[in-house]
């Protein structure tokens, strides 16, 4: 170890009159130790946020709509046959989509209607966990309910119509059949035969899948599709795989991949991210600036020290070593401590927000509020270096003017007056 060192770790051990200067510095780091776990608790669930809306998301959407800009897709089948030979694709499915209303003995609401083919449908999506019931069962005519098509319904749809497993529902189409008396809405008995829950609850509370030809013949489509639903190996490559498809297919068919659909939110989520980053950083800052005030009050009450070090022959640039390694130990200690401690509760969020919910009866993310309706949490350990990094720059820039000023005592002047 240097002397410079030695000497900077001895300033550091607070004697019995420089009580004051040691609790400044404990100030120093418990500053840096706070802006530092706050900054990677909070992106690390941010990034959290990003990731498991994008898994939600897609667990439900594709990662590519393919459609016709003339409205419904009649061969899909050979649309489906080229499109699956191209590079990158995994797999793929029709669709129907179309708007309904449900109505139940408890209420009537509006609902998004999907019709999927059970044999194809879950190689390309992920519906989520179901809580009764199952995806297969929209091609299974059960004994006993009169030859009724099955429905599958969402979760939070069930409780605010409240059905349940093998209960009958009324599905109502907004386009009406026309008879003497006029337009009718056209009805259809269906019953509930699965409730999934894929844990976004715009997708839980308004979304209800049919077996693909009972939603053909419900909205009057023959055996056309709305479109094609397409899984890719990679979906940071969808963008390009839906320009070859596009590309293939030719006109008047389009594509459009995950990103571009959700480009909005996810820019926003980015956003936030950068600007949460801008001004927990001020945390640090502030944590700095106790560095800076540190070291003026240790360079002023160790003039004496300063000027017998010079004295026996120490130079300028070994005294403003001394006392920028004191400020990079102090930022060293406070970056370390929160990073361990940012780490730990990024990795235990979830546990600590359930505890907190029970603690004080309260749900922190509501499920009809935000998109969410658990605390998620994923740490990103190239955020977490950057963190580290920025913190030991700033550390270090706040130690050079006090150090510089040390550097420049005059120890002839200093000890004049000793």
């Amino acid at each position: 170890m240097s002397y410079e060192s030695f000497i900077a770790f001895r300033y550091l051990r607070a004697k019995r009159k420089q009580a004051f200067v040691s609790l400044i510095t404990l100030i120093s780091i418990a500053g840096i130790f706070l802006g530092v776990a706050a900054l990677i608790i909070v992106l690390a669930v941010m990034n959290g946020f990003e990731t498991d809306l994008r898994n939600k998301i897609l667990g439900v959407t594709s990662h590519i709509v393919l459609m016709k800009y003339s409205g419904q897709m009649e061969d899909y089948e050979n649309v489906m046959k080229k499109a699956e030979t191209i590079d990158g694709v995994a797999a793929s499915t029709p669709f129907v989509y179309g708007q309904a209303m449900l109505k139940s003995q408890d209420g009537a609401t509006g609902v998004v209607l999907r019709g999927i083919s059970t044999d194809s449908v879950l190689k390309v999506i992920n519906i989520g966990k179901f809580v009764e019931g199952s995806i297969q069962a929209l091609s299974e005519k059960k004994n006993g309910t009169g030859g009724l098509p099955g429905i599958v319904i969402g979760k939070e749809l069930s409780k605010n119509l409240g059905l349940f497993l093998n209960d009958k529902v009324d599905v109502l189409s907004p386009m009406g059949i026309p008879t003497p008396m006029g337009i009718v809405p056209r009805i259809k008995k269906f019953i509930v035969v699965g409730i999934f829950e894929s844990g976004f609850y715009e997708y839980d509370s308004s979304l209800a899948f049919l077996s693909l030809s009972e939603c053909q013949n419900f909205l009057n489509m023959k055996r056309n599709v709305t479109g094609v639903e397409i899984r890719v190996n990679d979906i940071y490559k969808a963008g390009d795989i839906a320009e070859r498809i596009e590309k293939k297919l030719g006109y008047p068919y389009w594509a459009r991949n995950w990103m571009q659909m959700n480009k909005n939110l996810f820019a926003a989520l980015r956003l936030e991210k950068r600007v949460m980053f801008i001004i927990l950083s001020l945390i640090v800052l502030v944590a700095a600036f106790n560095i800076i005030t540190t070291l003026i009050m240790v360079v002023m009450e160790k003039t004496k020290d300063i000027a017998i070090l010079k004295a026996m022959g120490a130079t300028s640039k070994s005294i403003m070593k001394i006392f920028m390694l004191q400020g990079i130990i102090i930022g060293a200690i406070g970056t370390v401590l929160g990073c361990i401690g940012g780490v730990v509760v990024a990795l235990n969020v979830e546990k600590l927000s359930l505890f907190i919910e029970n603690l004080f009866g309260f749900k922190i993310l509501p499920g009809d509020v935000y998109y969410l309706s658990e605390l998620p949490s994923r740490i990103n350990y190239s955020d977490v270096s950057i963190i580290v990094l920025a913190t030991m720059l700033i550390c270090f820039l706040a130690t050079i003017y006090p150090s510089w000023k040390a550097s420049k005592f005059d120890p002839a002047e200093t000890l004049r007056y000793e």
